[in-house]
């Protein structure tokens, strides 16, 4: 039983204590004055679920839209493409020693998709495709 609980409990013994008091004849206006009670308790209760659950919704839809992170910065990017250029030469290497050619583009392959991937995570955008604007026209256009 939690505090909400304890204090309807305490609530319905009032009540049932001022109809012992006053008689039948308040037992109308009591149970009506204890309804509205829980009514008041249960309407608020629901009003704070759907706050959160509109609230959850709307951090969904903001993370949801929200293009490069503010992590993802330009040091980080410049960054990723060093330690991937600097690991480039002994993957180049291993691969062109142990299968020449083919090993060499394989290597590569990986070091290519692996910036690939990079840059579509940071930049959604950047393989759809660029959409030009004509002056005087409202439509975009691919």
């Amino acid at each position: 039983m939690d505090a909400r609980d304890a204090d309807l409990k305490k609530e319905l013994d009032a009540t049932l204590q001022a109809r012992r008091e006053l008689g039948e004849e308040y037992e109308s206006a009591l149970v009506d004055s204890f309804l509205e009670k829980v009514d008041q308790r249960i309407d608020g209760a629901v009003e704070r679920r759907v706050r959160r659950q509109m609230a959850e919704q709307q951090m969904v839809v903001a993370r949801g839209s929200r293009s490069p992170k503010p992590t993802d910065s330009w040091g980080e990017r410049f960054g990723f493409g060093i330690v991937s250029m600097v690991l480039a030469i002994p993957l180049s290497a291993i691969g062109g020693g142990v299968a020449h050619l083919p090993g060499l583009l394989v290597a590569w392959a990986g070091i290519v998709g692996v910036n690939a991937f990079q840059a579509l995570r940071t930049n959604p955008e950047l393989f759809r495709g660029r959409r030009r604007h004509h002056k005087g026209d409202d439509a975009w256009q691919d």
